[in-house]
């Protein structure tokens, strides 16, 4: 009898913080921080994902506010466009080996060309560890 392995799917999160590429940026950083994630996926007008805003890009946010005494700008102009991410089918092997040779700590899940959840390492981690016991 052969064990199927995990996909990806059984093991993301769907109940996602997601925000907007023309929100302005403090609003962004008060939402990460009332809601606290670490990061949110951005979406467009069209709910096309386009971007991941993290603490990170927050951070660098809240330096030039320090530097120019005022927060301006918009999410699209800090966050990571172009986000890499895994598809819902990929099994959960294929997951842990792209967490092993990346230094995101997240992924958003693709299905289909749309965005159906995010899975990170603790996720893929904490799957694994129960696959075989």
């Amino acid at each position: 009898m052969t064990e199927t392995i995990a996909t990806v799917a059984d093991h993301m999160q769907t109940e996602l913080v997601t925000l907007t590429d023309g929100m302005e940026i403090i609003r962004a950083v008060t939402i990460l921080l009332d809601t606290g994630v670490s990061g949110a996926c951005v979406l467009d007008a069209e709910g096309r994902l386009v971007g991941v805003l993290s603490k990170r890009d927050c951070l660098r946010a809240a330096l030039n506010a320090a530097y120019y005494k005022e927060w301006g700008g918009t999410v699209a102009d800090m966050m990571s466009p172009q986000p890499e991410t895994l598809e819902a089918t990929l099994d959960l092997v294929g997951a842990a080996e792209r967490f092993v040779n990346s230094a995101y700590r997240r992924f958003p899940v693709m299905l289909e060309g749309r965005l159906v959840g995010q899975i990170s390492r603790t996720d893929v981690l904490r799957a694994l560890s129960t696959q075989w016991r």
